[in-house]
């Protein structure tokens, strides 16, 4: 157990001295890497901030349910009973028919229409908030309403939850889509640095095999290395998009006041910062498996 720690030990010492023994062209690698990596990243950054500022700054999506113009108020009140008692109900408010004539009264244009009016033409409504606002589940709930007796009408205000859904769905795909292409760009770049260093080193690797080194000896430096050089882009990627976002905050903060809105741009969290560097790391030993099966053949 020790000796297999200590081969472990060596091979990773070993991709160490080989990444600082060409500065320029790790720094280069690194860098081509970190800024491949920091486009997917920083599309997650804008879109899980543009969800925090829809779920912040979009109304609470609503239901309102209208009585019809012939309905008692025992009505109304047997109706508030069956939403107060319905699971799918967060909280409904009874609005009377004489407070929306007040209202309409009140409206600069409509006092004289309404004056003329021979009764009142409101009917009694319920303004209900779901416990679900997923499209799904409050359309499924607006047909269940509009089953009960002396409901008229059901008004459901899901069509700017729908296009948001689709936007953020959207942005997510995208997101995915361009870190799939980068990623492919990352095994590539790292396949062809093992390429490169399985080339330079064919004297060494010889003589370690004429000495019977196993090729799984022969093939752990290599491995860190991928690993090492994946790792470090993606810290470098991380390191970017913490930048853009400390630039960014201060502009867009300012926007955010204009529109009265609380909202401040958050960099990647952990969870995201983890799955960068994870990510970066299995893709760069990915291209070094690649790179040594096509190249350490013979």
């Amino acid at each position: 157990m020790m000796a297999w720690l200590h081969q472990h030990r060596d091979a990773l010492a070993l991709a160490l001295r080989r990444l600082a023994a060409t500065p320029v062209n790790t720094l280069l690698s690194l860098l081509a890497i970190g800024i491949a990596l920091a486009l997917p990243a920083g599309g997650q950054m804008l879109v899980a901030n543009a969800l925090q500022l829809a779920s912040s700054a979009a109304p609470t999506p609503q239901i309102s349910l209208f009585m019809a113009l012939d309905a008692t108020r025992a009505a109304a009140s047997e109706i508030e009973t069956r939403l107060k008692n319905n699971p799918g109900v967060k909280a409904a408010r009874f609005v009377p028919r004489e407070d929306t004539l007040a209202r309409m009264k009140a409206a600069e244009g409509l006092g004289e229409v309404i004056e003329v009016l021979p009764r009142n033409p409101f009917p009694d409504a319920f303004v209900i908030d779901p416990q679900d606002d997923a499209p799904a589940a409050m359309e499924a709930l607006a047909k269940e309403l509009k089953k009960l007796p002396r409901v008229e009408h059901v008004q459901l205000d899901s069509a700017w939850v729908r296009r948001l859904d689709a936007l953020l769905k959207l942005g997510r795909t995208g997101v995915l889509l361009l870190g799939l292409l980068l990623a492919v760009g990352l095994v590539a770049i790292t396949f062809n640095t093992i390429r490169l260093q399985v080339l330079t080193q064919r004297a060494e690797i010889e003589v370690s095999r004429l000495l019977g080194a196993t090729d799984g000896y022969i093939r752990r430096p290599f491995h860190y290395f991928g690993v090492l050089q994946g790792l470090l882009g993606g810290a470098v990627a991380w390191v970017i998009v913490r930048l853009a976002a400390l630039w960014l905050a201060a502009p867009i903060g300012e926007l955010a006041r204009l529109y009265s809105l609380d909202f401040t741009l958050r960099p990647l969290d952990r969870v995201d910062s983890f799955a960068l560097l994870a990510a970066a790391a299995v893709l760069g030993g990915l291209g070094a498996s690649l790179s040594l099966q096509q190249h350490l053949k013979d």
